[in-house]
């Protein structure tokens, strides 16, 4: 084998080595993603069983129930739809209602939103980019500065 040859064939391999590599990793990234759904869309998605998904929208007034232990619903509105939601945990010091809530989970038996993390806003001028986007496409939400 030439010296040339032997270079290719390094190179081929290392080429390879990435391709594979970077292969695996968008893999294992696409089984991680979570798709984000206001409650009117959520409404109207298909989703598989089990599918992780993002809720995001206000905390709806007079929606919050404390449970036993660590145990909350509450509902999630985009002020035409709402979406009951049921956590089990520490709520973030900043979550109450009318404010913007960003939750991950699965949808449950009965349209029931089974949340595993809940995010909340970190101040008065702040509403997560999803939630914001979602209230001025429907036109619900002004920001006032």
């Amino acid at each position: 084998m030439t010296r040339k040859q032997k270079r290719l064939t390094v190179i081929g391999g290392a080429m390879a080595f990435l391709m594979l590599a970077s292969g695996l990793t968008l893999y294992a990234l696409g089984q991680k993603t979570s798709y984000f759904y206001m409650p009117a869309e959520l409404q109207t998605a298909k989703l598989e069983p089990g599918q992780r998904i993002r809720l995001g929208g206000l905390v709806a007034a007079g929606s919050i129930v404390r449970g036993e232990g660590t145990q909350v619903a509450f509902a999630v509105t985009d002020q035409v739809h709402t979406v009951k939601v049921s956590y089990s945990g520490i709520l973030p010091d900043l979550f109450r209602e009318e404010q913007g809530v960003v939750t991950e989970g699965t949808v449950g038996p009965g349209g029931v939103f089974i949340a595993d993390s809940v995010l909340a806003k970190h101040d008065e001028n702040y509403m997560p980019k999803e939630v914001a986007d979602g209230l001025k496409a429907t036109g619900l939400w002004q920001h006032t500065e």
